[in-house]
């Protein structure tokens, strides 16, 4: 894990977010402690902005999700961390359910309404699981809906990551809220019965092996397929040999988690905390987070990047995203039971 201390010089910027006041402009900078599970380059450029319009300094520490919780709570009340930024809401599920975030006083505007009941967290963009195939292999149409993977003329023919891969577990929690425990194992169970390989790598491993053969159908979040789309040369190649089927579009929709924030539980600097969480929720944030990243802004008046665009609309998921989170475990649990591995 990389401990990553950024000094920021203030500039002027058109129209600033929440700017603190002019005494405060002329002050030292106030220090912002930020863990985030988010790469640099996906987070950063927004902190520069916010930074320098507000006279802070953050302090970035990123690295894997779950390591960043641990080491929150192992730091406990000592912690110096004032933000958590993480993806999905299993893992900001249990951040709070683990005593280690307090509620956002920052109010949450009409277009962000997927956030924690109490407040603990917000999603700043949204992300789908859909499924992943070669048009070579899947006739387009073929594939309408995830109960379609446990076909049986789909044996042998399926990749997908991990049970221990939270946005695998945040799915099938999903499905057991809509289809209750006996239909989710039993499609847990079909799952396991197509399996082209032991699930292993992440989502961008899953779309390689679709187009090396290994498999014709994956299972992937849009996020990184639209990154891959808009990488080097050679990612971009393999990207483009897959299409997107958007599932169960006749019924409940497409599988959408989030990435999201949170407040430390004890941070020191609460105020500014809740002015750079209304910073991430700002059209410029939405915008840059739509048109860089290529994540679905929470805000719906926000253009779509041409990627993303490319891949269509679709009709996704409405389940409470915190009930998703809670039963993360339960999820797990089914998986293991089905011999998902």
């Amino acid at each position: 894990m990389r401990n990553l201390v950024i000094g920021f010089v203030l500039t002027t910027l058109s129209a600033p977010l929440l700017l603190l006041s002019q005494s405060a402009q002329a002050q030292d900078p106030q220090q912002l402690n930020i863990y985030s599970a988010r790469k640099e380059a996906l987070i950063k450029p927004l902190l520069d902005k916010f930074a320098a319009a507000n006279n802070v300094q953050i302090n970035l520490v990123t690295g894997k999700a779950d390591a960043l919780l641990a080491r929150a709570k192992s730091e406990g009340r000592f912690s110096p961390v004032d933000i958590i930024i993480t993806t999905d809401v299993g893992r900001l599920t249990r951040a709070k359910t683990q005593g280690l975030t307090q509620a956002i006083t920052y109010p949450m505007p009409d277009y962000a309404p997927i956030h924690d009941p109490d407040q603990h967290w917000v999603a700043l963009t949204t992300r789908n699981r859909p499924i992943i195939y070669h048009p070579e292999r899947i006739a387009e149409g073929e594939i309408s809906s995830y109960e379609d993977l446990v076909k049986p003329q789909y044996k042998g023919r399926v990749c997908i990551r991990s049970s221990s891969n939270i946005y695998n577990q945040s799915m099938v929690a999903a499905m057991l809220i809509q289809q209750g425990e006996a239909a989710t194992l039993a499609w847990a169970k079909g799952m396991v019965e197509n399996f082209a390989r032991r699930p292993k790598g992440g989502d961008r491993d899953q779309i390689k092996a679709v187009v090396a053969g290994i498999c014709d159908i994956a299972v992937a979040n849009t996020y990184y397929l639209a990154a891959m789309r808009n990488a080097d040369a050679t990612s971009a190649a393999i990207a483009n040999q897959v299409k997107v089927a958007w599932p169960n579009q006749a019924d409940r929709g497409v599988h959408l988690n989030i990435s999201g924030i949170a407040i430390a539980k004890h941070a020191k600097q609460v105020d500014v905390a809740n002015q750079l969480i209304a910073y991430m929720l700002s059209d410029s944030a939405q915008q840059w987070y739509a048109q860089t990243n290529h994540e679905y802004p929470v805000n719906p008046s926000i253009a779509w990047s041409d990627t993303l665009q490319a891949m269509g609309m679709y009709k996704a998921e409405t389940v409470a995203l915190n009930q998703v989170g809670e039963l993360n475990s339960k999820a797990l649990q089914i998986m293991d039971k089905a011999g998902w591995r």
